[in-house]
């Protein structure tokens, strides 16, 4: 995974602080280590943190970042009378630890959960999940109504949101230049490189195009993929999804506009690649952890078939978001 190089820089910085350092012991079997302690007021139930943070299992195994998503995690912290279930060392303990600026890993005791919650331990990790977190702005309950802690956090997150809109422009034009591609564009703002020109006729609406596909984000993040090969290397395969050639009935199939458009573009028989800018993919909508909003889409498609539809065929759905089906599989 490529990221900027500040991204970078900020995360050597925290792990080479955390090779210099020893973890200490808390309740529940809880570890920790703080890189950064700036000695201000702790995170109490009611308030509302706002932080990036990076998720792994003691397999060194990537669970989840909000450095892949360019956006904060919004984390409540619940009220000890409101936590049902709850114990020392847990989630919501290891938020009260933090203040605004603070940077820490913790360690979460897995056999702790599974004897407190009485739920087993997860397969993916052994003894513990760690959490590195740096907290980017406290926001204090207080004497505020809930109506005006949320309106806070609510005006502090679309403005995290308009930074991200911003970045759009930048991250096409890094691809293309990075990629050495010669689009071509059209009216909408869809880019596609055809390199392979296939045969026959273009597909309408009516028409099944028969592909298949790898989708995946600007920083060359793949998240989603009808080839079980690609899958497997880029470690998104999921047990439940058949990998095979996607059928998809132009304006029948809901799928996302930059697909309606970019396969009407192809013939049997063409490779291409789509860059599809947000407004023709999910939009502002984030799709769990794996795409930000406002992201652009890169997509590698090959087109196995096209199966001709009914003469006078009209569209039956509206395009909407979807990878490339309503939300990712993986």
């Amino acid at each position: 995974m490529k990221k900027s190089i500040l991204v970078l820089t900020a995360l050597a910085g925290l792990f080479l602080a955390s090779s210099c350092q020893s973890f200490k012991k808390g309740e529940g079997g809880l570890e920790y280590k703080f890189f950064e302690d700036k000695g201000g007021d702790k995170a109490v139930g009611g308030d509302v943190l706002a932080m990036d943070i990076i998720v792994k299992t003691d397999r060194d195994s990537l669970l989840a970042s909000t450095y892949d998503l360019g956006l904060p995690q919004i984390a409540p912290v619940i009220p000890d009378s409101l936590v049902q279930g709850g114990y020392p060392g847990d989630n919501n303990s290891i938020l009260k630890m933090l203040g605004e600026g603070d940077s820490a890993t913790f360690k979460l005791n897995l056999d702790t959960m599974a004897a407190r919650t009485g739920q087993p331990k997860p397969d993916f990790a052994d003894k513990y999940i760690q959490f590195t977190i740096k907290v980017k702005k406290l926001f204090k309950k207080g004497s505020l109504t809930d109506s005006a802690l949320f309106d806070q956090v609510n005006k502090y997150y679309l403005a995290e949101m308009e930074g991200l809109k911003k970045t759009e422009e930048g991250k096409i034009a890094k691809y293309v230049e990075k990629n050495k591609l010669q689009p071509k564009k059209t009216a909408s703002g869809l880019q596609y490189v055809i390199k392979e020109e296939g045969t026959g006729a273009n597909p309408v609406v009516g028409d099944t195009v028969v592909i298949n596909y790898t989708g995946g984000l600007t920083n060359d993040k793949v998240f989603d993929t009808s080839l079980k090969a690609v899958a497997e290397k880029e470690k998104i395969s999921h047990p439940m999804k058949q990998y095979e050639p996607l059928r998809v009935r132009i304006g029948h199939t809901p799928v996302i506009q930059g697909w309606t458009e970019g396969l009407q573009l192809l013939k049997k028989g063409s490779k291409a690649t789509f860059i599809i800018p947000s407004s023709l993919g999910y939009g502002e909508r984030q799709q769990s952890n794996l795409i930000p909003p406002y992201a652009p889409l890169v997509f590698d498609v090959e087109v196995i078939d096209i199966i001709a539809g009914p003469k006078g065929d009209t569209p039956q759905v509206t395009p909407q978001a979807g990878s490339p089906l309503e939300t990712p599989i993986n």
